[in-house]
């Protein structure tokens, strides 16, 4: 049974709205605008809170991290709501004889110690980061760096890469050597220092235990002095999120879609972003029986995952295309519409012609029932639509219909990730941004190392096209790529996506906020971008 969502009662409410005001209380300053008394602070309200120490190697491999630390660090181009602008680099070429990109730097640019930023930065940053991979950027496609002169630097690449501005560019934060240089650990680098960028905030306070940042204005940023003096995140249940916006408490949050009308009929203003956020099925391909793409072809047909959109987000997203690419981007292949139909008569063939026998309620095998358990995150994943226990119970329900007996297991949603990181899972429900991002994204998606990717080598064709997408230079030539990689994911589902949520977000207006073009950095669907603040 699918349990109904219940409604706080009001005294419960109460207490959880007071207890959210104290916390933000106790942070200093409000949403609003400075007063007598009051300092400038713009307030963002978050139901997770702790992503991780905002350092470029320590934050949380999610989104969210990324963008806290974002504001204390900058890439060489950046985007907004249109597309590449410029932040350390004022310009940039590709040399196509050459296969290399020169980048003029801007020369009025200072790190937070008060040290010059120079092409020198840019040269070690490279070299670091091949020593030391960053989440989610190849800086192995660079085979050579070379500083032109202070402010120009010259970047050789070792194969055609087509993403190159996108995540060499615009994702990849730049590293001062003079602090860097003799760092061996990176993720343990936790001491002050390794807060010191060139981006428009400094780090004031950051709590783990209670999710808070504390962002103070960098006043002297090449690029202008920021608008708000102090930024801070909170963490705030999204049960009292409206409330808090509605009493000034903060000042951005995303919000249930349920509410967004209201909010926006109260006069706040309300951004609805496109489908870039995927809820899937992680599936342990590399174990009996899901190693079988036909048992995970029988996954497919007997998830409805229509239903799941019109109930669990009662109808705020999408459903999940086989091919991974949501239905509503660019680079969506059409060939893939209709496939998959909820159909249990279709998984229980698909079953049988591995050998499987249906007993009662549930198929069994060599006399052992086809039992199987689906981690879930009973807290979520911290943002709206992501699948937790009503999504679970549904999914369980429906993998029973098709008679596969299901035991639901509920984890703290790191537990979760580590788990399925660690292969120590049969099924997981899990989710992840980047969606609207550059299709390098797939790359990641399903051949990276991380727990959001399926890390699939199962299809050599598939492998292939990947290698030969991220290399092409020719739009049209790459979207042709693209399509062939999502048929072929689609007859392998080495993770099967469920749907796309509609995201909304509501704000006091104070800062003219927007969903950056492809997603902030490599890909992040949160309109909280940097330069919102500044320009």
């Amino acid at each position: 049974m699918i349990e109904k969502k219940k409604c706080l009662n009001p005294l419960t409410f109460i207490i959880l709205l007071m207890c959210a005001l104290m916390v933000l209380s106790g942070c200093g300053g409000s949403g609003g605008k400075a007063g007598a008394g009051k300092e400038d602070i713009y307030t963002v309200a978050d139901p997770t809170g702790d992503w991780g120490f905002p350092s470029p190697y320590a934050h949380y491999t999610r989104g969210p991290g990324y963008i806290r630390m974002s504001f204390v660090f900058d890439t060489l181009l950046w985007k907004d709501d249109k597309g590449y602008v410029p932040a350390l680099a004022n310009s940039w070429e590709y040399i196509k004889e050459e296969n290399a990109y020169v980048f003029n730097l801007n020369d009025n640019v200072a790190w937070h110690d008060g040290k010059k930023f120079t092409a020198r930065d840019v040269v070690f940053t490279i070299d670091y980061t091949r020593d030391h991979p960053y989440q989610g950027v190849d800086t192995g496609v660079v085979k050579k760096t070379e500083a032109l002169g202070d402010y120009e630097v010259k970047l050789y690449l070792a194969k055609s890469y087509a993403p190159f501005l996108e995540y060499i560019g615009g994702t990849l934060p730049i590293l001062p050597e003079h602090i860097w240089k003799d760092v061996k650990s990176p993720e343990q680098f936790q001491q002050k220092e390794a807060l010191v960028g060139t981006g428009p905030y400094i780090l004031e306070d950051y709590n783990k235990e209670q999710g808070t940042y504390l962002y103070q204005a960098n006043d002297a940023y090449y690029q202008g002095k920021p608008k708000v003096a102090k930024i801070k995140f909170v963490k705030m249940g999204s049960e009292v999120m409206a409330a808090a916006l509605r009493q000034k408490q903060v000042s951005a949050a995303q919000v249930p879609p349920e509410l967004s009308g209201e909010l926006e009929k109260e006069g706040l203003k309300l951004l609805v972003g496109s489908h870039d956020w995927l809820a899937k099925l992680m599936i342990n391909h590399q174990k009996e029986p899901f190693n079988k793409k036909e048992f995970r072809q029988a996954l497919a047909y007997a998830i409805d995952r229509q239903a799941l959109v019109d109930t669990c987000l009662r109808g705020h997203g999408i459903p999940g295309s086989p091919g991974f690419v949501p239905a509503d981007s660019q680079w969506y292949n059409p060939a893939l519409d209709g496939q998959y139909p909820h159909s249990p008569e279709k998984a229980g063939e698909l079953l049988k012609g591995l050998g499987y026998e249906k007993k009662g309620n549930y198929f069994e095998k060599n006399g052992q029932p086809l039992e199987i358990e689906m981690l879930i995150s009973g807290q979520g994943l911290g943002v709206p639509g992501a699948p937790g226990d009503r999504e679970g119970e549904m999914i369980k329900g429906q993998l029973e219909s098709a008679g596969i007996k299901v035991n639901l297991r509920s984890l703290e949603s790191k537990t979760l990730d580590s788990r399925v990181g660690e292969w120590q899972f049969d099924i997981a429900l899990s989710g992840h941004g980047g969606l609207g991002g550059d299709p390098e994204m797939l790359n990641r998606m399903i051949l990276g190392k991380g727990f959001n990717s399926a890390r699939y080598q199962g299809s050599e064709e598939m492998n292939k096209a990947l290698g030969q997408q991220v290399g092409a230079m020719d739009q049209e030539k790459r979207k042709e790529l693209v399509g062939k990689v999502q048929e072929i994911y689609a007859g392998e589902i080495p993770a099967l996506p469920l749907y796309y949520p509609t995201w909304y977000w509501a704000h006091d207006g104070r800062v003219s906020l927007y969903y950056t073009a492809q997603g902030v950095g490599s890909g992040v669907p949160i309109p909280i971008n940097k330069m919102a603040f500044v320009k």
